[in-house]
């Protein structure tokens, strides 16, 4: 069984499909364009804003398809100042007026209120509309979660680093949850690498890494950074093979436990 073509973003009320896509890894703008064909509409244009990405975007503008696309735009900075301009830079390259989504990358601890109080502003003048933020903090994202200036957490989270199970959603608490994107799917490559698997298991594949995360209802959506048109498919393969088995999850996990472990 398929896995559906739609999911609720947690409490922004987005409708994205459940497998999102980096243009960070060299991915051409045709497989982003197939990927789009395809329902893919979480877009993450990263730090490494790619000519790929950026030109099938321009694409999509082009032809009054913007409306259909979540475009996530991200920055690593804690300076107030350069966030506004790396966030107005990054829409005047992809001629556009908004993102849908600003990612804080990468923040262990809280944001400073000096930064919370720019990216309230940038939001106001309605440069975008959600605010993400990622970290490898785990404990940290039930704070997170509530506070409603956050409306989306990006989560590492693959078979081979499960914490979240345990660090992050028994402590969220009932209410409206922020939308729950997992990234590191494959653990850098780590759970498809034939050298790192126990004696006498082959690898996972990748769609399997995905169909993993996808597998746990706590996440809305999983990320995947392709570097070419194969690895492109392959992800889009994950869609159409939808959860895991038990035996599929059994296998997934104990590779994971291997994995970790080394």
């Amino acid at each position: 069984m398929a896995f559906e073509s739609r999911v609720a973003l947690g409490r922004t009320g987005l409708s994205v499909c459940p497998l999102a896509v980096s243009g960070g890894y060299s991915v051409d703008a045709r497989s982003l364009r197939e990927a789009f064909d395809r329902g893919v509409n979480y877009w993450y244009h990263g730090s490494f804003r790619r000519p790929a990405m950026t030109q099938a975007i321009r694409e999509l503008i082009a032809e009054r398809k913007r409306d259909e696309l979540v475009l996530v735009l991200q920055s690593y900075t804690r300076w107030s100042w350069f966030l506004e301009k790396s966030l107005e830079r990054g829409l005047r390259k992809l001629g556009a007026d908004r993102a849908d989504v600003l990612l804080l990358g990468w923040f262990n601890s809280a944001p400073s209120e000096r930064l919370m109080e720019r990216v309230e502003r940038l939001r106001a003048r309605g440069l975008f509309r959600y605010v993400a933020i990622s970290s490898h903090e785990r404990t940290l994202f039930p704070k997170l979660a509530a506070d409603p200036r956050f409306d989306i957490l990006h989560i590492r989270y693959n078979a081979a680093h499960r914490g979240a199970e345990n660090d992050v959603f028994p402590s969220m608490g009932a209410g409206p949850r922020p939308g729950t994107v997992a990234y590191t799917a494959t653990s850098w490559g780590h759970l498809l690498d034939p050298k790192k698997m126990p004696s006498g298991e082959a690898p996972l594949r990748a769609r399997d890494c995905y169909r993993f995360v996808l597998s746990n209802r706590d996440f809305n959506v999983c990320m995947t950074g392709p570097a070419d048109a194969a690895q492109m498919r392959e992800a889009l393969a994950a869609l159409e093979d939808g959860p895991l088995s038990e035996e599929e999850m059994a296998r997934a996990r104990r590779i994971g436990e291997h994995v970790h472990g080394q």
